[in-house]
């Protein structure tokens, strides 16, 4: 069974998410404040973790920079925060995926369920294991991305997204195939959630983010990598 971790202090609300989980099996943990929720995190080890941002001991995005100390868990920001840069605040800080209060139950059920499918992919498997570049190499066995000598730290979403690509290379990727495949079926028209996260690949890989060199945009089709 997938486990969950809640972290929101509205107890109404935390009652409705932990109902609407285990009735579709889900175990579920819940944490009222940042300090708790960092606690769980390392006794339970949960799957997934749904964050508040607005926490009353600590933002949530501090959260996520300390959960990404140490694990991957996928985290699925749930705000009233509205705001494109704190949006891109959270999903730098290593978020995988922003849902903006107030939310309908079935939307984020299915955001939850794309989260953990992508954990739970069984990766594609390269010709190599290791691709080199002049600016980084991208190591698949360990999934491990090395620049200018130092570890590239990049989120399962982020991982996801560099592997489709990266594994046909100069071969363009539908911005509706790859908008399938990492985030799942309902979300093929979300074209804002790719312009995001390649960013955030370019700012992590790219030496001219600017004018990119590996991560290549194909205007109103799609990208490609470019080895």
């Amino acid at each position: 069974m997938t486990r969950v971790l809640v972290v929101e202090d509205d107890p109404q609300l935390v009652r409705a998410l932990v109902i609407n989980l285990q009735a579709r099996q889900y175990k579920v943990d819940a944490a009222p404040d940042g300090a708790a929720a960092l606690r769980l995190a390392a006794a339970r080890r949960p799957d997934v973790v749904l964050l508040d941002l607005g926490l009353p001991d600590m933002d949530g995005v501090d959260v996520i920079t300390a959960l990404r100390g140490w694990t991957r868990v996928p985290v699925l920001v749930l705000s009233a925060r509205q705001s494109s840069d704190e949006k891109v605040a959270a999903l730098d800080a290593g978020a995988d995926d922003y849902v903006t209060k107030p939310f309908s139950m079935n939307e984020l059920l299915a955001r939850l369920r794309a989260a953990v499918r992508r954990t739970e992919d069984t990766p594609l498997v390269p010709e190599t294991t290791l691709v080199q570049t002049d600016d980084f190499t991208i190591d698949f066995l360990t999934k491990k991305v090395v620049r200018e000598g130092r570890d590239v730290r990049l989120t399962p979403t982020e991982w996801h997204l560099l592997e489709i690509l990266v594994t046909s290379p100069g071969r363009l990727i539908t911005q509706k195939k790859l908008l399938q495949d990492v985030w799942g079926v309902t979300q093929s028209n979300k074209t804002n959630y790719l312009r995001v996260y390649m960013a955030q690949l370019r700012r992590k890989l790219e030496a001219d983010p600017s004018h990119p060199r590996y991560l290549i945009t194909e205007p109103g089709m799609g990208y490609r990598f470019e080895g």
